[in-house]
């Protein structure tokens, strides 16, 4: 008997008793690796409200085979999240093993990370943890604040931007308000804490601003790498982006 997992994988009853995958054909093993790789491409570049077609074209396959692997657009989103997660968890981890002066880690980490592009695909609920202590305007409640969109607004009637249901407008809400559901996510709880210990490290070494959150980090990879037609002048734009945003993180 054949299964489809949460990811839209087929697995046997046998081997999800034993917590294992079957093992896919060859071809379909490499149509999975087209339509994931496709899919971090084109939610890099559009967001999450780039619809399954899109990412069917890119990885020249047919819709259908697509929606094979994943039953529903959410799947596929949240598996492309997931991992990009994970990417910066391990990035993060790297820059503190391998960088013993607390600036040079964290500046690594921020670089690594823009460069890959994963910060253009972090799930929402890793930009709403962590921001109780954001400084609100005058007059705004008390318990939201805006921050920069993560990427372009998704058309009319389709779904958020970010591809888990929510509106194009984002907010950014204090931990007390975010759903159970989203605390509990273990890797972005994961990346939230390794990110921690260098904003802490930097911190404490009186090269980062006292006012600078982990939250504001996480922004700062989400936005510092702009989508832009030509590859060199994305790369040019993404490297003057981040040395400016590097600066206003330093203390003075």
């Amino acid at each position: 008997m054949q299964i489809q997992d949460s990811y839209g994988q087929v697995r046997t009853a046998q081997s999800m008793a034993n917590g294992r995958s079957a093992p896919l054909r060859v071809d379909a093993q490499r149509n999975l690796e087209h339509v994931l790789r496709a899919a971090r491409e084109v939610f890099g570049e559009l967001g999450y409200g780039a619809p399954m077609e899109d990412v069917a074209r890119r990885a020249r396959v047919g819709v259908g085979t697509v929606y094979r692997r994943f039953p529903s657009k959410d799947v596929l989103v949240r598996r492309i999240a997931e991992e990009e997660t994970a990417r910066l968890t391990e990035q993060a981890r790297t820059a503190l093993g391998q960088e013993d002066e607390p600036w040079s880690a964290l500046s690594r980490f921020l670089r690594t990370s823009v460069a890959s592009g994963a910060g253009r695909l972090l799930p929402p609920q890793v930009l709403r943890v962590g921001v109780d202590d954001v400084v609100l305007p005058a007059g705004a409640p008390d318990d939201e604040a805006r921050v920069p969109q993560q990427r372009a607004s998704a058309p009319a009637g389709a779904a958020g931007a970010n591809g888990f249901g929510e509106h194009a407008d984002q907010r950014v809400v204090a931990p007390r308000a975010v759903p159970a559901a989203e605390q509990d996510d273990a890797g972005a709880a994961e990346l939230l804490e390794v990110v921690g210990r260098l904003v802490d490290r930097a911190r404490e070494a009186g090269e980062l601003r006292a006012d600078v959150t982990v939250s504001d980090v996480l922004l700062v990879i989400a936005t510092g790498a702009p989508a832009l037609p030509d590859a060199a002048q994305q790369a040019a734009a993404s490297t003057r982006l981040l040395d400016i945003l590097l600066e206003g993180l330093r203390s003075r």
